[in-house]
């Protein structure tokens, strides 16, 4: 069992390491949100996927150590957690409080991630918001201006200009 322990407690420091990562990278994405550089908001996802990518290898092994530590103790495994495990871990202080520590670090650290990709979705949300604005005005000025068109019921039909699309295609 404690080389189980220690095994969750590298596996879930190391976690705690790729997501601090992470938080400057997420921080960065705002800033090239803002400046509205799809080059660099390219190059920062792919950063981003490439330590995910790592996360969900350590999650995978997390959940491994902890099934395993479900056979070692007779539960099943989807009733155990970090929090179950410090639980068991009353006999052993040291390790319990090296568990205890990793846990709340990475929570803190998963909570400040969630912020601020919470503000960078609005950001993006906003930015696609003024996109569709843009597009319905310049939609909109491409309609004939006082077109007073009328059918046999006598009520207005819309004209647009040349029937020419937004995009060029034959290109």
């Amino acid at each position: 069992m404690a080389s189980l322990i220690e095994e969750l407690i590298t596996t879930l420091g190391r976690e705690s390491e790729i997501y601090k990562e992470l938080l400057p990278v997420a921080r960065e994405k705002t800033q090239i949100i803002v400046k509205n550089d799809l080059k660099a908001l390219q190059e920062i996802v792919d950063k981003e996927q490439t330590l995910a990518d790592q996360i969900n290898l350590l999650e995978k092994k997390r959940e491994e150590v902890i099934k395993n530590i479900g056979v070692v103790v007779s539960r099943d495994p989807k009733t155990i957690n970090i929090r179950a495990v410090i639980q068991m871990m009353e006999k052993q202080p040291a390790e319990k409080d090296k568990l205890i520590e990793i846990h709340d670090t990475l929570k803190r650290t998963i909570q400040n991630l969630t912020d601020i990709n919470n503000h960078n979705k609005s950001l993006i949300q906003q930015s696609l918001e003024l996109i569709e604005f843009n597009m319905n005005f310049i939609q909109s000025a491409r309609m004939l201006p006082g077109n007073n068109s009328y059918n046999k019921g006598a009520a207005q039909v819309e004209m647009l200009a040349e029937q020419t699309g937004m995009f060029d295609a034959k290109q």
